[in-house]
């Protein structure tokens, strides 16, 4: 589904030489889970804005190539890329209250994938709005649907922005650092959540993390980035059991583990 070959992303405002994505190539399957971990800084966030074309050509230099379900997204015109993004591609941020709009309800932002690339009318588009809430487990749609986001936990708002993002029915599901603005509790239902849809839907994710502890828990394979490098990859097991980087040896050794008490 997805093919990345000697990627390579440059800021232009940045040193010559000092390229944020230092040419890596990566593959991942129709339906898989891959988790992209490192320390901030490693390149994993900025490689995801490229994959969903939200990069800035006036701002970045990117080298190398991108195939998604067949398209080289560098070789795509605007009109195909905004199309892709929000229907084929959806993303998932970190902070969803800085994500959503405080001024509009939830229902619908979360529509509004559907409002751009579909025809479908007014009641259709709810009707799909609150199926989707449903499907992300969330109590109540129709009450919620009315609400605005800082009425709702940031669970539930998290959960909120992954019913935008799966409206669409899309291929690729990027979540970026989902988990981490939340308690450890309504963490682990956003893990399960996230694992429900891969296994009902089909849908490939591309889970971004400094967390090695979540994306075990997560995800099927994992590729371990550092300084713009991609250093490691492997099946989650066989990396975390066996690392063969310093690096991935330090994020897994940094892991907490809980002790027992005497």
């Amino acid at each position: 589904m997805l093919h990345i070959q000697d990627l390579r992303i440059h800021f232009r405002d940045a040193a010559p030489g000092k390229d944020a994505v230092k040419g890596i190539s990566l593959d991942m399957a129709e339906g898989e889970i891959l988790g992209l971990v490192g320390e901030s800084g490693s390149g994993k966030t900025v490689t995801a804005m490229a994959l969903s074309s939200l990069l800035s050509n006036a701002k970045t230099e990117m080298t190398g190539k991108i195939i998604f379900d067949g398209k080289d997204i560098f070789n795509t015109s605007r009109e195909e890329l905004r199309a892709m993004r929000g229907s084929d591609i959806c993303v998932v941020f970190q902070e969803p209250m800085t994500s959503m709009d405080p001024v509009m309800r939830i229902g619908p932002q979360i529509e509004e994938s559907l409002l751009i690339h579909t025809d479908l009318s007014a009641q259709e588009r709810k009707e799909k709005a609150l199926q989707a809430m449903a499907d992300a487990e969330l109590p109540d749609p129709e009450l919620i649907y009315n609400k605005y986001p800082h009425e709702l936990s940031g669970g539930m708002l998290q959960r909120c922005m992954i019913a935008a993002a799966i409206i669409s029915e899309p291929k690729l599901l990027i979540c970026d650092e989902p988990t981490t603005a939340l308690d450890v509790t309504i963490q682990e239902g956003i893990l399960a959540l996230l694992k429900k849809i891969n296994r009902e839907k089909g849908t490939g994710i591309l889970f971004i993390s400094h967390n090695l502890h979540v994306v075990r828990k997560l995800c099927s394979r994992v590729a371990v980035m550092c300084r713009g490098e991609l250093i490691e990859e492997g099946p989650v097991d066989e990396v975390f059991l066996n690392p063969q980087q310093d690096y991935t040896k330090r994020l897994i050794a940094a892991i907490p583990t809980r002790r027992k008490r005497g």
